[in-house]
């Protein structure tokens, strides 16, 4: 009788169990179900307020005007037409200044790594009195608003000379407002857009590279030039492709030093600064009766918008991957 009992209840608790094991099972599958469905919730959302002014500047461009006034075209126009993209191509010879960004962007992109990779590798490997307050000022630099040394570097480059010597062979100094020097000069010697930024992150990311590789290479003969670019500079490629990429981006955006160093629509950024000008008069015909419509006029500028971020977007689908995983490797979030 009593082992009859106790089977029995052995039997209740079997089952108790094994219930109480698939509940939790279905409880935790409830929990992943839930989780993910939370999360695809906030990418999704997070991605379309990212990407709706994009897909609305992308529709408005590939509308023809008539579907502006029609109040049944919302996101999918009536009338497909690519020709915004031509008058705006024409009215701002978008060509001509899309070779100029580019250029001018890879040069300074170039020129500020360059510059940004020695100095991060002076900071994180040689010390020397002083090199705290010298890096603690460089950070410093990241701080300061662009508006407060405006005056000075407008006046450094409009008055251009070097220790004299400009004025000693031409009797003037050199007024380098409106050109390109001022982008190069300043990257060149490491006083560039985001500057302090970029020494921080290749002087992190160079303090994580073990010392003993330096010091077998120098044991081998190398010199202190040769290891670094034998050893420590192919071990960088990740902060390497997070500042060019930075840089290139940063100087394509950029429109408060470039409206105060170019006078005329010379880059993407200084074009759209003036695009709403340069399209009114292209679009304003002599001898018109009206002025051009201002919907239409909207219309085009959003076009031209579109038009200046476009070559990043597809840049952007090129190299995102290389993008995140030196991102990554680098160590640099938020």
């Amino acid at each position: 009788m009593k082992t009859e009992t106790a089977q029995t209840q052995q039997g209740v608790m079997s089952q108790l169990g094994q219930r109480m094991a698939k509940g939790s099972f279905w409880a935790n599958k409830l929990k992943s179900w839930l989780w993910i469905f939370v999360r695809s919730v906030l990418i999704c959302g997070i991605s379309f307020i990212i990407l709706y002014p994009i897909l609305i500047k992308v529709m408005i461009a590939v509308k023809d005007p008539i579907d502006m006034y029609d109040a049944t075209v919302v996101w999918i126009p009536k009338h497909f037409t690519l020709d915004n993209f031509a008058l705006v191509s024409k009215a701002l010879n978008y060509p001509k200044i899309l070779l100029n960004t580019v250029l001018l962007s890879g040069l300074v992109m170039l020129l500020q790594t360059f510059s940004c990779v020695l100095a991060g590798y002076g900071f994180s490997r040689i010390k020397f009195r002083g090199s705290g307050l010298l890096f603690g000022c460089v950070i410093f630099t990241i701080l300061v608003p662009p508006q407060t040394i405006m005056i000075p570097t407008y006046l450094q480059y409009k008055n251009f000379d070097v220790l004299g010597l400009i004025s000693l062979i031409q009797g003037q100094p050199s007024n380098l407002i409106n050109s390109y020097w001022p982008f190069i000069i300043s990257s060149m010697l490491g006083m560039g857009l985001k500057t302090g930024l970029f020494v921080y992150i290749f002087r992190q990311f160079f303090r994580g590279i073990p010392k003993e590789m330096e010091e077998a290479a120098l044991v081998d003969g190398s010199g202190t030039f040769g290891t670094f670019i034998r050893i420590i500079l192919p071990n960088a490629i990740p902060s390497v492709v997070t500042v060019m990429l930075f840089s290139f981006v940063w100087q394509w955006n950029d429109s408060f030093f470039t409206s105060m160093i170019l006078n005329d629509a010379k880059v993407m950024s200084s074009m759209l600064s003036t695009a709403g000008a340069q399209i009114l008069f292209f679009l304003d015909t002599p001898g018109a009766s009206s002025k051009p419509d201002p919907l239409y006029l909207s219309m085009i500028q959003n076009t031209a918008v579109l038009m200046a971020i476009l070559p990043l977007i597809i840049m952007y689908l090129f190299v995102q991957r290389h993008f995140v995983e030196s991102m990554e490797r680098s160590g640099v979030v938020g």
